[in-house]
């Protein structure tokens, strides 16, 4: 049952608790096995991502069946109601035309004495998607990951999955995938897929950035390849916190925090309210929609350990709350939520009225449901096209602003004792007779 607190002192505690959840004690342990199987497949290659996956997740492959082969890709449409291909297509349109927006444009500006300054924007060559499976599956986060990387022209995007017990990939993932512009699929997961994507093996390829969200071993794997590819973030288990006035509906509220435990076990749902009456009947809500619910067991879980409602005095104490837990999800369900945002400061994203559930960014909204977990958002920001690309900096010189600029910049370099970077500005004006 969710838990009334009303003392601001535990009500940090247990956020910060909350925060803190996926930083056990089994965490080395698992990181030691992780760094061992990144080293064997680093290796060893598609030998140890066979082995690897016959271990961990009880499939037995052949390497000549790693890669998801063009008749299942074909299968794949088939096996999908055209319901859920509508629903694909719509989201996919949604997505794009958002991240479309965001794509970064390469810029240069022209200054005195004919100094160019500018941005260049460019795609990483190759980048690969991780999508989770395990107890459900994610053409959504197919369509969150792949869009992006697309709209950033990157020629060579790779999808690596987890195949079920029958070695087979869930078809609306496959349709997802093919919709977005990917059809480079292997069923490989856990933290071999992470150290076949980074490294390389005879039939899976060597990418440049790695995106997507798993479990700790997954998460433990990006860490550990980080530097020798990129990563979008290290994905913690998923959160929302709701903040709610007198106005919310307790159905709606619960409803919302329901939809975040069934995730998983870890899952985080909170509420901060100003009204006590809501907060209780919020908890009743919670109990009957609860009655028969598919995912009850998994969920009562989350709600036992990670399910807390705050009641606090005031809006302006609950944005603090908030911006120190920095949710994940955020989603201000208050009579005047434009307001209310003025005071936030952190959140991956943040969802404005009552009319405005998770699920709707989780979806099709546009914005990425790829966010910062576990108080990230504090630094970091969802995924998007940016995640992708890299940019090199512009400079042009001419003769004139090199003369203007010799003294400072020699004075500095000798300042630091680099006599050669001196020198290569000496140089050249002492060949132009500029100065001697």
């Amino acid at each position: 049952m969710l838990r009334i607190i009303t003392s601001l002192p535990e009500a940090k505690a247990e956020l910060q608790r909350i925060c803190d959840r996926i930083h056990d004690d089994q965490v080395l342990h698992k990181e030691a096995t992780v760094r061992e199987i990144l080293q064997g497949v680093k290796r060893q290659g598609d030998k140890a991502v066979l082995h690897y996956t016959a271990e961990f997740d009880g499939v037995t492959l052949e390497a000549s069946g790693l890669r998801v082969t063009g008749a299942e890709l074909d299968a794949a449409y088939q096996q999908v109601s055209k319901d859920l291909l509508d629903a694909i297509r719509l989201a996919h349109q949604k997505i794009e035309a958002f991240h479309q927006q965001r794509k970064p444009k390469s810029w240069v500006q022209y200054g005195e004495d004919e100094v160019v300054l500018g941005k260049r924007y460019t795609p990483v060559d190759r980048a690969g998607l991780y999508i989770p499976g395990g107890r459900a599956s994610y053409p959504s986060t197919v369509l969150m990951n792949a869009v992006p990387a697309i709209v950033a022209g990157v020629p060579e995007v790779v999808m690596v999955t987890p195949p079920g017990p029958d070695k087979q990939i869930n078809a609306a993932v496959l349709v997802a995938a093919q919709e977005a512009g990917v059809e480079t699929i292997y069923r490989v997961g856990g933290a071999q897929a992470i150290a076949a994507l980074a490294y390389g093996t005879e039939t899976i390829p060597k990418v440049d950035v790695i995106t997507g969200p798993g479990n700790i071993y997954v998460t433990l794997a990006k860490k550990l390849v980080y530097g020798t590819v990129g990563i979008d973030s290290l994905a913690g288990p998923s959160e929302v916190l709701v903040i709610a006035d007198r106005t919310a509906n307790p159905i709606y509220v619960a409803a919302d925090l329901l939809a975040q435990a069934e995730h998983d076990p870890l899952a985080a749902a909170i509420l901060i309210t100003t009204d006590p009456d809501l907060a209780e009947q919020v908890v009743q809500a919670v109990e009957t929609q609860l009655t028969d619910h598919p995912r009850r067991t998994l969920t009562e879980k989350a709600i036992a350990h990670y399910g807390i409602i705050i009641v606090v005095d005031s809006l302006e104490r609950a944005a603090e709350l908030s911006n120190e837990f920095a949710p994940e999800h955020l989603e201000l369900e208050v009579a005047e939520p434009w307001a209310l945002l003025d005071k936030i400061r952190h959140a991956g994203a943040i969802f404005l009225g009552t009319d405005t559930p998770e699920a709707v960014g989780d979806y099709l909204a546009g914005p990425n449901h790829t966010l910062p977990t576990s108080g990230a958002a504090r630094y970091a920001s969802p995924l998007g096209v940016e995640t992708f690309m890299k940019h090199s900096s512009l400079i042009q010189y001419s003769n004139t602003a090199l003369s203007k600029m010799a003294i400072a910049i020699e004075t500095l370099a000798e300042a630091e004792g680099l006599i050669s970077h001196r020198d290569s500005v000496r140089l050249r004006m002492r060949s132009k007779s500029l100065y001697s």
